[in-house]
């Protein structure tokens, strides 16, 4: 039995030494100890782990975790953590929360808040269930660096998801038909429908283009983006190297940049109601001359905020504490508060809402500011307006309202925004400026303004998934389009579209959803693709001030490595 032993050990070493042979072990650790012993270093075994470790296994993927969460504004929203395999061990590599894109207006119905809760809902469970279920499983032992591949099965998988749901839609489409067999009741000769009474069927003066129809989103598409985002972040943490690098090597097939440069950002001072008399601007923004650093250009824009808020709201006369106690006793407590002022609401965009009469006012206000300040608008700051033309639309009569009461026709749009550019050449940017549909009118303001300002698409771009076509933009005549990063879009769509941006000489623009999280990785998605303005809302909100932080620090690291340009 001892000899049986004996032989089955002997055997075993053999084997052992064989293994090693072939996988090179004696020759690298003789490598490792030589190196090591001219080294000397403090910790002898942390290096030899170090030295060893250049020859393991690229880790995998392992798992996806999908779970749901809270975005900026209390809706629920899709978070990703991505699971690697390295080393033979299973361990957590990070994780994204997305933004969430669902919009609802002020003015809707109870009903419709309902149903759009519900809809969101249903959405972020599906979500988390794709996450945790087909895409975990389809992706395990998938390099996290390979973000091609990655995002070439998920372009798959979605859509396979979409036909699927087109199948079930005609086949519901074909039940309903076959169940309708009850023909209609005939129309007796010369008998008439009866119009309805006590209504007017108003006829636009002009008919304008309608508006197109809404793009569908597959319900669930957040964990295409989730996943691509998240898969692209554990790809950056196992190269060791910063988000916004990884996704620079990406984009231009892993060359390192020499230089890299900031975006410059859009900052919101003001998101006017669009409740109020004045409804042509939606936000205003302040964008810093290219000559300061971001950090400069952030610090002047919080300033002329405060200014401006200071002047908006003017002190008002607290009474004298001898006219308090003026009636008898004791001042009661009505219990009523003092009306808040219009300008200390923070909107979900981390800036001031207020309602504005007058945008003239408006800019002349903005104007004063800066004077104060001893700034000069047009050198040492700039403005953009967002005027969100397409919420503006009245279809009766087939005008813009731009006032209360006040209305406009495309071409005198045109004109108007002629006239306000003339009159205030400190705006350097507008932010759709007119609906998407009047692409005629779109053409005649960049031919009138191109050489003076940016004019911009923002909703007034298709999602992502349609604005590339054949190697075109599926976009009206404009001088940039505001990206943002939501449902079914993906790392590798977002690198092949501002290659297509900046092949065209339009600028590109990165813009953060209604329903912003507390992830700041859009940030390092602006910087590593290389865009021109950053759209991140204002200076308030924990979700958005994390944002202009990241850039902070980045703009910090890439001075100390003198990259920045």
């Amino acid at each position: 039995m001892e000899a049986e032993a004996q032989q089955r050990l002997r055997a075993m070493r053999m084997e052992a030494a064989e293994y090693y042979r072939g996988h090179g072990v004696p020759q690298r650790m003789e490598d490792a100890l030589n190196t090591l012993f001219r080294q000397c270093p403090a910790d002898l075994y942390g290096e030899l782990a170090n030295y060893l470790s250049k020859f393991s296994k690229a880790p995998v993927i392992s798992k996806l975790v999908g779970r749901k969460v809270l975005d900026g504004v209390g809706q629920p929203t899709l978070e990703v953590e991505t699971h690697c395999t390295v080393k033979n061990y299973e361990r957590r590599i990070c994780s994204v929360v997305m933004s969430s894109h669902f919009q609802t207006l002020v003015n809707a119905l109870p009903e419709t808040i309902e149903a759009d809760e519900k809809e969101r809902n249903n959405s972020v469970n599906t979500a988390v269930e794709w996450v945790n279920e087909s895409l975990s499983t389809m992706l395990r032992d998938v390099k996290p660096t390979d973000q091609r591949e990655v995002d070439k099965m998920l372009g798959e998988y979605f859509t396979k998801k979409v036909e699927e749901k087109e199948d079930i839609r005609k086949w519901e489409e074909k039940e309903k038909g076959s169940a309708s067999c009850i023909p209609p009741a005939p129309t007796l000769p010369g008998e008439k429908k009866a119009a309805k009474q006590g209504k007017k069927v108003s006829i636009p003066e002009k008919m304008i283009p309608p508006a197109e129809p809404v793009e569908s989103v597959l319900c669930s598409s957040l964990a295409i983006a989730g996943t691509s985002l998240a898969v692209a972040k554990a790809g950056a943490t196992i190269n060791r190297v910063p988000l916004y690098l990884h996704i620079s090597l990406l984009k231009h097939d892993q060359d390192s940049p020499k230089e890299m440069t900031l975006p410059i950002p859009m900052v919101t001072v003001l998101n006017c109601e669009k409740t109020a008399k004045l409804k042509l601007v939606k936000e205003v923004m302040l964008i810093p001359p290219v000559h300061l650093s971001f950090k400069q250009g952030l610090e002047r824009a919080l300033d002329i905020q405060k200014e401006f808020i200071r002047l908006l709201d003017p002190p008002s006369k607290e009474p004298s504490p001898r006219a308090a106690d003026s009636k008898k006793g004791k001042a009661q407590n009505t219990g009523k508060k003092p009306a808040q002022q219009a300008s200390k609401r923070i909107s979900h965009l981390g800036c001031p809402i207020t309602g504005c009469d007058n945008l003239e006012q408006l800019l002349l206000l903005m104007q004063t500011a800066c004077n104060n300040l001893s700034l000069e608008l047009g050198k040492d700051m700039h403005l953009a307006l967002n005027c969100a033309a397409h919420e503006l639309t009245d279809y009766s009569k087939g005008k813009y309202e731009i006032l209360t009461g006040t209305f406009k026709s495309p071409d005198e749009m045109v004109n108007m925004y002629v006239e306000l550019i003339d009159k205030f050449p400190f705006i350097i940017a507008l932010i759709d400026p007119l609906r998407k549909e009047d692409r005629q009118q779109w053409s005649n303001v960049c031919c009138a303004l191109g050489s003076k300002c940016f004019l911009i698409a923002e909703d007034a771009a298709t999602y992502i998934s349609k604005l590339k076509i054949d190697q075109n933009l599926n976009v009206p005549t404009c001088s940039g389009v505001v990206l943002k990063y939501i449902n079914q879009t993906k790392v590798s769509d977002l690198i092949e579209l501002t290659g297509l941006l900046d092949g065209q000489r339009q600028i590109t623009i990165l813009g953060s959803p209604d329903g912003e999280s507390s992830d700041d990785s859009l940030v390092d998605l602006a910087v590593g693709l290389g865009a021109r303005f950053i759209k991140l809302g204002g200076l308030s909100r924990g979700e958005r001030v994390t944002k202009y932080n990241r850039l902070l620090a980045i703009e910090e690291e890439l001075a100390e490595n003198r990259t920045l340009r």
